[in-house]
């Protein structure tokens, strides 16, 4: 940061100032004196100049208001910023409370304890609670509406201070004997505060000052010390919280009055006076420190007694009382901040979050970019590149450096193990310094080196990529190997203070005012300068041959690396040039070379920008901007100050231009006088700037001849080819109009070629420029027909405008007049207008080469006839099939595959089938059958799975389902069989003749009769097996006895234990013992069971027939009599008797039978559940 004093107000009647309080939020600045005295102030900038902003503009008292009601010398001012009110206090004891009304400040609250005095006033960060210490040990504390929240003696105590918490939850006492104490906000007494700064000192000591940062501007960077405490001889700790073990400590070696952080806690301010060494008298200083104690500035100030010191809101000034005077100092900060490739990159803090926002402000397009740093230490740009260096993280000491591109993205990183204090990059090098050595990193970016660039990277690219030097070593450019960060550590007594490097020059400035000179790309140490003073801000001009030093007080000097040559005329060029040794300037906090011309240069001088020219400097302009790039004669700059204000919306205001004289002149010269007079000025002053500026006023007044001299003497071969296409054009008005349009003044050259009546050329024009809404209005405008290749283009050109834009709906609009069918197809899937896409489909030639991509659009979308329908008419069957396969639809595919005769679909299936097998999904194999309606083979499937489901024997409803599906599936392959046959035999054929044909075939072809002729076996036998106990559960004894001596004719599907227990219960609890005996006798003969089993049943059967005879009733006989005389009767599947009557019901689907009076109370057929008819 750079700071000097700028302006100074007297106190009327010498009255002495005693404090100075500045208002952060409405810019008040208040300040008590003897005998009375209360001011408040308001320093205004008025100006008409919307250019002059922040510091450059001129500023005067808005307000300057006298307060009375105090008699005693105020002591003590603080302001509440959040509900404007000021509170100030006398010798006396007299507080009062003041606020603004309408524009003036008035007595709101007065309060006296007529028993002592005030010491210090603090109000919490919200404004709510204001806090008051009398000398005598007495505290209050008050809310803003002026009621007493409590009050506490501290007894034997004399208090001096006192500061709240930024959570205000904790209260820092500080006392006359320069003790701190700690209290919480109720006034419970905590602790003593360790004071670890005052070791070693002699004498009695006070306290100066103890300031708290609230964090309200953010931190600079997380757990960063914010609370400073100060001591009148000079000793000062700053520490992160109030019983912070290792506080930051600073001897500043002054005696101190009054400490004050500025708005973000970045910097301290610490006013007092300091002792020169060889004279008696003290002078006035302000030191500036960081909150980690590193020392940024001093500030002399004149006058006898300082006795305060007070910041801005924005932090860009300090207001200081001393004697009857209030002096303000302008402060430069440093900001963090660059300019790459028309990108200002800047960084600020928030109080919400704990990194750096840093801004990549894309001032051509006026976009930006957002990126958040955690540490960040520095930005450094170059090119169209920056660097971000930054702490790694807290555990170990590292550093990272960022390469960014300038939308900030990360294109490459190095971690180091040096401080990177100060960073300098060049084209192809970023060099990075700590205190005590330097690193050079060779960065790599994917762009187009010059064949010479080229050379050097490759010759520097075995020596590696990344080197560190100490300062103290002397290298020779010979045997770099890689990073040795060792070396790097050992202490030096003349640390490194600032670094600057061209492509082939490196300089390094050390505290000792010794000046480095290094060779680049290989480091060999060159020369050594010395200076009077320790420099701050180097600078090298574009060829590296003169060097610019600001030094630590603001002085800029000029330093001639290399011996200009004289030969030439010797006479005549010392005397322009003038001596860079005598040349010296003040109060200089910012300088930028220009990039094209090595005697030119701008700075910054308080609030002027001079620029000079071989060490002339030309009139000042008025401005606080810090300058960007120095180029083509024009210096942009940007008003950094003013953009902190509103970081997030960074204003194009902000940014200036200026240009130089010469360039001032020269267009003047051709504006006023003409090209002649101008032409020989420039001549003079030769610049390529200037001969483009030429040649654009010859262009414009068609004088080609000296147009196309100055293009050649700027080396514009575009220019100069463009002068030449001029001059073969005969008519005067086609060629105003080229030169329109070379001037990008669009509109005025169609005009001029609408007018020649050559539409077409307006047209071509728009068209070059791509402005296809244009091209579109001036062919439909004309008269007559306009050429249709062109219209389409056009309706395709603003298609594409829309599509880019993903405005798929106006897209299709003019696709459609466009007749583009690609994209209308693209834009179709886009909207997912699938109906468009099928239409689109339907008007397609066949064997359109979109048709494919369409196919392929429908498979995407799961679409599958749609999707075949395009594939078969571009010809492509097996995308068709192959699209079936993988939608899963593999009826549709056997069916293309029959149709198209492919063979390969019978292999694909089973290949797929045996894939599946093998991962154990036979399931996903029957459904694959059944959608490829190879029914035979799912039934052969799902067969096997119900035997296996059965022999687990757990849950028989469930086999009866994967029976009843199996036997539907063999009932589908009899379908099928049956419609092929009806399909081959063409003629009028009986159904009968179908059917037996069908049967016939079946016969030939089906090897596995067991399922094709019982199909519905295991769906009777679980279904019977099921009703039977069913009844018995319902206590129909009867029935169920009579569906289980049913079940004895399937013991080959459910085990004949199973069987014959079930029919031993059921007749055992129908009192029907003969059966049950024949049961026992089948259990006990059966050769599956285990003996023990066996004597199990023999057991059982002695116990019930000692106590009841096995013998039947005879209704049992009767049935079984009733067998015989037409074989076999059918079972009713409802009740599971045989059926006497004629009529009977049979389902359609499974052709099994029931009563009719039965199945009238069902809705499905109980054993396939098909709905009944």
């Amino acid at each position: 940061m750079f700071i000097y004093l700028s302006k100074k107000i007297a106190i009327p009647n010498n009255i002495h100032l005693k404090c100075v309080s500045w208002n952060k939020d409405q810019g008040f600045i208040a300040c008590g004196g003897d005998d009375g005295l209360l001011r408040v102030l308001k320093l205004e900038t008025q100006t008409d100049d919307a250019k002059l902003k922040g510091l450059a503009a001129p500023s005067n008292l808005s307000m300057n208001q006298t307060l009375e009601g105090h008699s005693g010398a105020v002591q003590v001012v603080t302001w509440n910023e959040q509900y404007e009110k000021l509170t100030t206090s006398d010798q006396n004891g007299l507080i009062i409370v003041w606020m603004l009304y309408k524009g003036a400040w008035y007595e709101e609250m007065i309060n006296n304890r007529n028993k002592s005095v005030v010491r210090s006033m603090s109000w919490n960060a919200d404004g709510q609670k204001i806090c008051i210490v009398y000398e005598d040990g007495a505290v209050i504390v008050g809310s803003v509406d002026g009621n007493r929240i409590w009050g506490k003696e501290l007894k034997g105590n004399q208090l001096a201070h006192v500061a709240w918490s930024p959570d205000s939850k904790i209260l820092l006492f500080g006392m006359a004997n320069g003790e701190v104490q700690i209290y919480d906000n109720q006034g419970n007494f905590i602790m003593k505060m360790a004071i670890s700064c005052l070791t070693n000192a002699t004498g009695a000591v006070s306290i100066a000052g103890i300031h708290w940062y609230a964090g309200t501007g953010g931190y600079v960077e997380p757990d960063c010390p914010c609370l400073a405490i100060c001591f009148d001889n000079g000793r000062c700790q700053i520490m992160r919280y109030e019983n912070d073990e290792n506080p930051v400590c600073i001897d500043t070696l002054m005696n101190v009055v009054s400490i004050q952080w500025n708005h973000c806690g970045s910097v301290l301010a610490v006013a007092g006076s300091l002792r020169a060494s060889n004279l008696e008298k003290e002078f006035n200083v302000v030191q500036f420190y960081t909150p980690f104690g590193e020392h940024l500035r001093t500030l002399k100030v004149p006058g006898k007694q300082m006795t305060g010191v007070a910041w801005e809101g924005g932090g860009l000034r300090i207001g200081l009382a001393v004697d009857s005077y209030i002096y303000f100092a302008n402060i430069r900060p440093d900001y963090k901040w660059g300019y790459c490739c028309s990108t200002v990159v800047y960084a600020y803090t928030k109080p919400e979050r704990q990194e750096y926002c840093v801004i990549f402000w894309d001032t051509k397009n006026n976009e930006k970019f957002v990126k958040y740093v955690k540490s960040l230490m520095s930005i450094t740009t170059s090119g169209d590149f920056c660097i971000l260096a930054s702490k790694a993280d807290d555990t170990q000491p590292q550093y990272v450096l960022i390469l960014c591109n300038s939308i900030g993205t990360p294109l490459d990183s190095k971690y180091i193990d040096i401080d990177p204090l100060f960073v300098t990059m060049t084209k192809t090098h970023v060099i990075a310094a700590s205190k005590e050595a330097f690193y050079l990193w060779q960065y790599r970016v994917a762009k187009k080196l010059t064949a010479l660039e080229i050379n050097q990277v490759t010759r520097t690219k075995k020596e590696g990529r990344e080197r560190v030097y100490h300062i103290d070593s002397n290298p020779s450019g010979v045997n770099d190997s890689g990073p040795d960060f060792a070396k790097a550590f050992t202490a030096t007594r003349d640390p490194i203070c600032c670094i600057t490097a061209t492509d082939k020059t490196l300089i390094v400035g050390r505290e000792s005012g010794t000046i480095h000179r290094y060779s680049l790309p290989n480091v060999v140490l060159v020369q050594k300068y010395t200076l009077n003073n320790r420099a701050y801000y180097l600078s090298l001009n574009c060829n590296s041959s003169r060097l610019a030093i600001i030094d630590i007080a603001g002085v800029l000097t000029l330093l001639d690396l290399e011996v200009r040559a004289s030969t030439d005329n010797s006479t005549g060029n010392q005397v322009s040039a003038g001596d860079p040794s005598k040349f010296e300037r003040k109060d200089v906090w910012d300088m930028k070379w220009a990039n094209d011309n090595p005697d030119l240069f701008a700075m910054m001088e308080k609030t002027r920008m001079y620029v000079f020219r071989n060490l002339d400097p030309e009139e000042p302009i008025q401005t606080s901007g810090y300058i960007c790039n120095f180029e083509d004669l024009e210096i942009k700059s940007v008003l950094l100050d003013e953009i902190m204000k509103d970081p997030e919306r960074p204003n194009k205001d902000n940014l200036i231009n200026f240009e130089i004289r010469s360039l001032r002149d020269s267009r003047a010269l051709i504006e006023k006088v003409g090209i002649e007079d101008a032409s020989q000025f420039i001549e003079d002053n030769p610049h390529p700037r200037l001969w483009r500026l030429l040649a654009e006023a010859a262009l414009q007044k068609l004088d080609l001849k000296t147009a196309e001299q100055a293009f050649v003497r700027c080396k514009d071969y575009q220019g100069i080819e463009f002068v030449k296409r001029l001059g073969n054009l005969q008519s005067e008005p086609m060629k105003q109009a080229e030169v329109a349009a070379y001037f990008s003044r669009f509109e005025e050259a169609e005009r001029m070629y609408l007018d020649m009546d050559r539409r077409d050329l307006a047209i071509s024009l728009r068209m070059k420029l791509g402005d296809w809404f244009r091209v579109l209005q001036l062919l439909k405008s004309g008269s007559g027909d306009c050429d249709d290749t062109l219209l389409e283009q056009a309706y395709n050109a603003i298609g594409d405008y829309f599509a880019d834009r993903q405005k798929w709906v106006n897209a299709v609009q003019y696709y459609l007049q466009g007749r583009n069918q690609e994209r209308l197809a693209e834009c179709y899937y886009m909207l997912e207008d699938y109906d468009g896409l099928e239409k689109l489909t339907n008007v397609l030639p066949e064997n359109h080469k979109l048709l494919q991509d369409i196919g392929q659009m429908f498979t995407t979308v799961g679409m599958c006839e749609q999707a075949v329908n395009a594939y078969l008419k571009c010809n492509q069957p097996k995308a068709a099939v192959d699209t079936c396969v993988h939608l899963n639809q593999w009826n549709k595919a056997v069916e293309l595959a029959r149709t198209h005769n492919m063979k390969e679909i019978k292999s694909l299936l089973s290949k797929y089938a045996s894939h599946l097998l093998e991962k154990n999904k036979t399931l996903e194999v029957v459904e694959l059958y059944r959608k490829a309606h190879h029914f035979l083979d799912a039934a052969k499937l799902m067969f096997k799975i119900a035997d296996q489901e059965a022999k687990k024997g757990i849950r028989p409803l469930r086999v009866k389902k994967l029976y009843v599906l199996a036997a539907r599936l063999v009932e589908n392959y009899h379908e099928q069989v049956k419609m092929s046959q009806q399909s081959k035999a063409k003629g009028k054929k009986s159904e009968a003749t179908f059917a037996l044909a069908g049967l016939l075939e079946e016969d030939a072809t089906s090897s596995d009769n067991r399922i094709v002729d019982n199909a519905w076996r295991g769906a009777e036998a679980y279904h019977f097996f099921l009703l039977a106990q069913r009844q018995l559960y319902e206590g129909y004894m009867e029935n169920a006895m009579r569906t289980a001596i049913h079940l004895r004719e399937y013991e080959d599907i459910i085990p004949a234990v199973e069987i014959y227990s079930l029919l031993a219960i059921c007749s055992a609890a129908n009192r029907a013992f003969g059966t049950c005996s024949q049961a026992f006798i089948k259990l006990e003969s059966l050769e599956s069971l285990e003996p023990e089993q066996q004597q199990f049943y023999e057991d059982l059967a002695l116990e019930i027939f000692t106590k009841h005879t096995p013998k039947d009733s005879r209704v049992l006989e009767r049935q079984r009599s009733s067998e015989g005389a037409e074989g076999k009767l059918p079972t009713c599947i409802v009740t599971g008797l045989p059926i006497q009557e004629y009529q009977f019901w049979m389902c359609n689907v499974c052709k099994h039978c029931a009563l009719e009076q039965e199945i009238g109370k069902y809705n499905c057929c109980p054993l396939c559940h098909s709905p009944v008819a």
